[in-house]
């Protein structure tokens, strides 16, 4: 389903301005990353498409239809949600946790069992886990919980606020190959925030660069920001004023592009092809 955000505005009660004026669309079946520093409004915008934060002024529509509309609470539990600390439940068991949603909605309990066990092998965890409980695990798979949680109503939409800032860097470039694995088997329309340049690079078919008050600085695909920076606030974002962002582009074996920054570091893949300003090398891709 896509969304579009129309010219929404957020003021909190204390007279701060969290979002000004931001307009975006968002195409089904994509993933769209929200990038920015800390206080620039992106997890604002997030928790406007399932009505945790109502806008001040402007509309948010899902498939043309305005949220504000909706009852909020029916419309969370079509929307599949994950967050920094995976937010489980630590009185129930894996398998309960990701249940959760099916439940509420009235699904019988085998059905919903049985739908939580298929998630737990599409995300990646071991079925030995499902009668634990969320501190029996490591950070990386109660993270694992969370997406096989947002993802059991079969929701169209997925928001995912920094999903992954929590966890040690391994588990983190581990977590976000799932996903992209994931995203490509199921196509979900996706909303990321994050504030890691590589993370949205890696994950992002749509990045919009924020500055302060959701001042959108930049839209584009990563192949698109990376060559073509639209000013020097993205530049320097970005970092591709320094050395460590002198990148490269060079066909994958398989399809699409690989990316890397001047010292040879994997910064993510994209699918279109590079144009003709781009630095590429033609030699082929090596692990």
């Amino acid at each position: 389903m896509p969304i579009d955000f129309r010219q929404v505005t957020k003021t909190y009660d204390d007279g701060t301005a969290a979002v000004q004026k931001f307009s975006l669309h968002i195409p089904s079946h994509t993933a769209t990353v929200l990038l920015g520093s800390s206080g620039c409004g992106k997890t604002t915008l997030l928790r406007m498409v399932n009505r945790m934060v109502d806008p001040t002024s402007g509309s948010v529509l899902i498939d043309d239809e305005d949220v504000a509309r909706a009852a909020p609470v029916a419309l969370r539990r079509r929307i599949g949600y994950v967050m920094q600390n995976a937010g489980l439940l630590p009185h129930r068991k894996v398998i309960d946790n990701i249940a959760t949603v099916p439940r509420l909605n009235g699904v019988s309990r085998g059905a919903a069992k049985r739908r939580a066990y298929e998630l737990m092998e599409i995300v990646g965890l071991d079925y030995t886990l499902a009668l634990k409980y969320p501190g029996q695990l490591s950070g990386g798979q109660q993270q694992r919980v969370g997406v096989a949680r947002a993802l059991a109503a079969d929701p169209n939409i997925l928001l995912m606020d920094e999903p992954f800032g929590a966890v040690d860097p391994l588990v983190r470039i581990e977590l976000q190959r799932e996903l992209k694995r994931i995203q490509t088997e199921l196509r979900k329309t996706i909303i990321f925030v994050t504030h890691d340049v590589d993370e949205a690079l890696t994950l992002g078919d749509q990045i919009v660069v924020l500055k302060k008050g959701a001042e959108v600085a930049q839209v584009g695909t990563p192949q698109e920001i990376v060559e073509n920076p639209a000013d020097q606030f993205v530049a320097q974002f970005l970092g591709l004023d320094s050395q460590r962002r002198t990148l490269s582009a060079r066909p994958r074996a398989g399809g699409g592009w690989f990316i890397s920054d001047a010292r040879g570091k994997p910064l993510g893949v994209v699918d279109q092809a590079p144009s003709d300003q781009a630095p590429i090398d033609r030699a082929p891709e090596t692990d």
